[in-house]
């Protein structure tokens, strides 16, 4: 966990909630969970695809309305919605906490520009961006490969082709120049270098051979006003 926490802090994101067993991130757009697992177990160097949701009951019921199979479950921070799709993927919707502001947003302590990206592969991508259409995620962009879509935290999910529905890599979108967060990250001891404007950071994870070698920051792209 030691060096994963160290490379999220250096990242910008800040620490919201802390167990033994687990520790919660907030990024400027997303957050993400830090699970502690035993080394070699099966759940070693994973990502696993996940969202939070406002009240879990109105979403379980709109989500099933709108023709994705969604029903409550308990997992192991509490009650959740499980999300089933067509694919045969599934996920957990878990209880989001509103700001003090009674918003959605995350730690305004967090690095305002990095964005959290969570990745669903699937060999539909057309059927699961409907389903996360359904899920109230809101379309961002999207090709004949790819479908990418905002949520009312400001992370991003992004489904990508593959012959098989898992959860892709953890992956991040940064809105300002990478050569000051570069920096950043180098002087925190963490390794990382910039290759075609995209920002590569040393994979903790990686050493076991369970992980990529390294965990990419792309450039947000320019929103077009109208």
């Amino acid at each position: 966990m030691k060096p994963w926490t160290e490379l999220l802090s250096a990242l910008g994101l800040v620490s919201v909630g802390k167990h033994p067993e687990w520790h919660e991130f907030d990024a400027g757009s997303g957050s993400l969970v830090l699970h502690a697992t035993e080394p070699g177990s099966p759940e070693d160097g994973t990502t696993v695809f996940g969202v939070e949701v406002g009240g879990l009951d109105e979403f379980a019921r709109r989500t099933r309305e709108d023709g994705t199979r969604a029903e409550l479950t308990e997992a192991s921070l509490g009650t959740a919605v499980r999300i089933s799709a067509k694919d045969g993927f599934t996920f957990l919707a878990e209880q989001a906490e509103r700001a003090a502001d009674g918003t959605w947003a995350t730690s305004g302590e967090a690095d305002q520009a990095l964005t959290v990206v969570a990745v669903w592969v699937s060999p539909d991508v057309d059927g699961s961006a409907q389903e996360l259409r359904n899920i109230g995620a809101r379309p961002r962009d999207s090709d004949d490969a790819s479908a990418t879509f905002t949520t009312k935290n400001g992370g991003i999910l992004r489904v990508l082709h593959g012959t098989e529905a898992t959860s892709g890599d953890l992956a991040f979108e940064y809105d300002a120049d990478p050569e000051p967060l570069l920096r950043r990250l180098t002087e925190a001891g963490v390794e990382a270098r910039i290759s075609d404007e995209v920002l590569y950071v040393a994979n903790p994870d990686a050493a076991g051979g369970s992980a990529p070698a390294s965990i990419v920051v792309e450039r947000a792209p320019e929103v077009t006003p109208g």
